[in-house]
């Protein structure tokens, strides 16, 4: 069906008519001209992303129902990484002609997956129209009371240095789906060309059934890193741990651009610097296979890779045998001085500095 059918209230309505509010700081959510919440006694903590085609996401490997779960889901994990709990979400579109009703469906049953997971009510949003593929704009607000919430710049000296999960995983299977893309679309095109100078319709017939079959990228063995590329997964299961656990971090953010990059900002906005240790790092064995099979250093990966949405926090020392007994939880370093600046030390017992080349969206 296409958009055009439906117009833009008819797609809202389409798209939001069974969704219910599920929190009570939910006054009116779709269907007027703004959202109405009531946070009485809590901070409201905001954030938004964007994500472009083929900038953020390529339709190539990632359909649209992962997308939307994806989106959502990048969203609420900024709000776990200052310690508080999503509660609603707007969601706009910038669509081009080429996306059907049926599409948005898939994207929106993707996006509900995620908010259905965390409780988090879709309150409303808006949908335009691109000449240039689709671009998504997601706000999620979040709650936290005024002396649980956790910023980028609280981090002390001697404080410990902790990571959730393991890093690098959604780098390479990046690189995978990267790798493969190009594979499938230089045999694609070999035989394309092919095609146009052939002649013999015997040779015509058994090109295009070339084509037709052309072989499947085989990603068995390679589960774990596609499923953290393509499904992304907010660690607020973490963040209950750590109230479970009594333990408040001191400084947090979540790894959307890469281990070095995300330390750096929180070492650059406590005044501080920091020691981690390489041995220290989780990786996952899959990480590490695939790494070797492509060439790459795994420790570069898994420090500069990105999009592991991990949690990065810091905790006073105080609290060593508590995070020790967290499940899913490494301690990777401590916070020193700014002095002593950002050393990385290597399996060898060699210290390099530390630098923050995670991805950057803006880059020449």
């Amino acid at each position: 069906m296409e958009i055009a059918s439906l117009g833009e209230f008819g797609l809202i309505d389409r798209l939001t008519k069974d969704i219910t509010p599920k929190n009570t700081s939910t006054i009116k959510g779709v269907g007027d001209d703004c959202a109405v919440l009531h946070y009485p006694d809590k901070e409201v903590l905001v954030t938004t992303d964007m994500l472009m085609e083929g900038v953020h996401f390529d339709l190539t490997y990632i359909d649209l129902q992962h997308l939307g779960y994806k989106s959502a889901m990048v969203n609420i994990s900024d709000i776990f990484a200052m310690n508080g709990t999503p509660r609603q979400m707007t969601v706009s579109l910038a669509l081009s002609k080429r996306f059907s009703v049926e599409d948005l469906e898939q994207f929106y049953s993707g996006l509900r997956r995620a908010c259905d997971k965390w409780n988090v009510d879709i309150v409303g949003g808006d949908t335009t129209s691109s000449y240039t593929g689709l671009a998504i704009s997601i706000t999620c607000i979040g709650e936290a009371s005024k002396d649980d919430i956790v910023y980028r710049s609280g981090a002390k000296n001697t404080d410990l240095i902790c990571v959730s999960g393991d890093l690098g995983a959604a780098y390479m299977g990046l690189q995978l789906l990267e790798r493969e893309k190009s594979v499938y679309f230089s045999q694609y095109n070999e035989l394309q060309k092919k095609l146009a100078a052939a002649k013999d319709k015997a040779e015509i017939s058994n090109l295009k059934s070339q084509l037709s079959n052309l072989s499947q990228p085989d990603f068995s063995g390679k589960e774990y890193l596609l499923q953290r590329q393509l499904q992304t997964e907010a660690r607020g299961d973490i963040i209950q741990r750590l109230r479970e656990a009594g333990i408040r971090p001191t400084a947090m953010m979540d790894i959307s651009d890469g281990l070095s990059s995300e330390l750096m900002h929180i070492c650059k906005q406590s005044g501080t610097g920091c020691r981690i240790f390489e041995k220290e790092i989780p990786i996952d064995y899959q990480t590490a296979v695939m790494a070797e099979e492509m060439e790459m250093n795994v420790t570069t990966c898994a420090l500069n890779g990105g999009e592991d949405y991990e949690l990065l926090f810091t905790v006073p020392i105080g609290d060593l045998d508590k995070v020790r007994d967290l499940d899913d939880v490494h301690l990777i370093g401590h916070i020193t001085e700014q002095k002593y600046g950002h050393i990385l030390v290597t399996r060898d017992n060699q210290e390099f500095e530390l630098k923050a080349q995670g991805w950057n969206p803006l880059a020449k």
